[in-house]
């Protein structure tokens, strides 16, 4: 139990991992591309090309039709969720910057999954809330500000089928999570919502080691 099995993602394995993978099309390349202009350490919220095929294979074998996502940024984890969908699927997408968002439209309407997507601008607790309550999601997707990610996850479960998939980026935190000595605002969130669905009896989960850590949680 206490020995991993886990490879190590060095930079030579990660691209062994991309070339024996579906290879990435211009839109994908082209939205990581443009991501890759922003300033700062902005650029790294957009996630692993592995995560967003990992998504969009989830999407497809399960035949999702409706999908939520909490934290949009450019917009690839929408263009994997969507293009993983049924023809008739719809994406809800939950953000509060039009300007990051913006980057994304041209790549989404190039892969041909922008009548899929619906934006909606402003704080995603007020977006989720003002859903019905008897909306019903196949899969969610949670990647946005950490101190509500436990928020965020009581409000989609309610409106996630039974058998449903709720997707939670960034659960480890780089390593973080288990540093004793970390206990910055978005660490302790993390932890807190990792124990709270460790906990939950309405749900299973395992925790992927995929990127910075992917809990993949299922609804019972």
């Amino acid at each position: 139990m206490s020995d991993p099995k886990t490879v190590a993602v060095t930079p030579q394995v990660h691209e062994y991992m991309l070339a024996h993978s579906t290879p990435l099309d211009d839109m994908q390349l082209g939205l990581i591309t443009a991501t890759a202009q922003l300033t700062g350490d902005q650029a790294g919220m957009q996630i692993a090309p592995e995560q967003g095929a990992f998504m969009t294979m989830l999407a497809r074998v399960m035949g999702a039709k409706n999908a939520i996502e909490v934290g949009t940024f450019t917009g690839y984890s929408a263009m994997a969720l969507a293009r993983g969908l049924r023809p008739d699927g719809r994406l809800v997408c939950c953000d509060i910057s039009e300007e990051w968002t913006s980057i994304g439209r041209p790549y989404w309407e190039g892969a041909g999954v922008a009548d899929r997507i619906e934006l909606r601008i402003g704080p995603a607790i007020e977006t989720l809330r003002a859903l019905p309550a008897d909306a019903v999601f196949d899969i969610a997707f949670i990647d946005a500000d950490k101190p509500s990610y436990s928020l965020y996850y009581e409000e989609i479960l309610t409106r996630l089928r039974t058998g449903g998939l709720l997707l939670a980026d960034n659960v480890l935190w780089s390593g973080n999570i288990v540093d004793e000595e970390s206990t910055d605002d978005n660490t302790v969130a993390l932890r807190a919502f990792n124990d709270l669905v460790a906990a939950d009896a309405r749900v299973d989960v395992v925790m992927l080691p995929i990127a910075d850590g992917l809990s993949l949680i299922r609804k019972k």
